[in-house]
């Protein structure tokens, strides 16, 4: 198991109990051909702790040779008082997490893996925490609202490199693997200004890096190759984040038990579209914030000879697209400029 950087938290804990598989994605609970990897004792993993490809192993079991397209991952209960599925808010205290149906059935993934005979087989569950805790701020509640995707190692590879290492302590900056302004896996730089984007599935992405009171720097057309790594910057020329003035983008989505996501998009002339921000909106509310940089983000393209050169995209400071994502729901868009002020966008489903 592995994690993306979480939004608002210090810790995002989930006890995980057993691990299910079986190679029909429509199998139900107490159906035949289920492969069960039974902790011997129930692992309180803190997901914030799983950054730059750090993994939590969570065990192996035997399983036929064949084509597997389910896994559930059943979560423990609290047993003494101690909470096994937990919150900790930057600047708060530990809170219950509540966790529907994920201590009986377990939460469903959909994914695909092989596993060949007499072969060892690796598959990382990525949660993204940040998508998947939901606030409810009338009761000050938390609950799971569960995104992970499921990687098989066989197929994947990691995207390395370094970022000025003076942002990190203030700037809790995000560096994130995307594809079509869609995140596919983030993660955080070590106080040496590290990171590693891993395991990604081998394709091409754009690797987009946030950061608090900083312009946003893209790369487009990052390779990954299977079991390779590539490097887009060194610790010798990390890649510098220029400063930047923020403005305010807030509103609400209603009806706020949607729970649905907001985000925040920019979308370059002769370039992709990157996500800058996202998160929940509140369940019991449906407000959001963001705090947007309003200078000018840069964009290069991938080279192999570093470093890579980033030039500023003049054309598209201040301008993004706000889109608000529910289940069962159309996706609705505002399109705002905040160069020179804040913005409130509400929607309406």
């Amino acid at each position: 198991m592995t994690d993306a950087p979480s939004c608002g938290y210090d810790q995002v804990n989930v006890t995980v109990s057993k691990v299910r598989v079986h190679q029909s994605a429509n199998a139900a609970e107490n159906d035949p051909g289920w492969s069960d990897i039974a902790l011997a004792q129930p692992l309180k993993i803190n997901l914030l702790d799983l950054t730059n490809g750090v993994l939590a192993t969570l065990g192996q079991t035997s399983l036929p040779a064949g084509h597997y397209t389910q896994l559930r991952l059943v979560l423990a209960d609290t047993q003494n008082g101690a909470l096994a599925n937990s919150v900790v808010p930057t600047g708060g205290s530990e809170t219950a997490l509540t966790t529907p149906s994920a201590m009986q059935s377990g939460i469903k993934l959909n994914g695909q893996f092989d596993v060949a005979a007499n072969a060892l087989t690796d598959v990382v569950l990525d949660f993204d925490a940040c998508k998947s805790v939901v606030k409810r701020s009338n009761n000050g509640s938390y609950s799971l609202k569960p995104v992970i995707s499921v990687i098989p190692m066989a197929v994947s590879g990691a995207i390395n490199g370094y970022l000025d290492p003076s942002v990190v302590p203030v700037g809790k900056p995000v560096v994130s693997a995307q594809v079509g302004g869609v995140v596919v896996k983030s993660t955080v730089p070590d106080s040496t200004g590290r990171f590693s984007l891993s395991p990604l599935v081998a394709g091409n992405y754009t690797v987009v890096l946030t950061a608090d009171a900083s312009a946003t720097d893209v790369i487009d057309g990052v390779p990954v190759e299977v079991g390779k790594n590539t490097d887009i910057s060194t610790s010798a020329a990390p890649i510098t984040m220029p400063a930047s003035a923020t403005n305010v983008v807030s509103g609400t989505v209603s009806p706020a038990s949607i729970e649905a996501t907001v985000s925040a998009s920019q979308t370059f002339a002769a370039g992709p579209k990157v996500t800058v921000a996202y998160m929940n909106a509140d369940a019991s509310s449906g407000a959001y914030s963001f705090a947007l940089p309003t200078a000018a983000p840069s964009l290069g393209q991938y080279s192999a000879s570093l470093p890579i050169s980033l030039s500023q995209q003049a054309d598209v400071a201040g301008k993004y697209t706000v889109e608000a994502d529910a289940a069962g729901y159309p996706a609705q868009l505002s399109l705002i400029d905040i160069l020179n002020a804040g913005a409130a966008v509400n929607f309406s489903f």
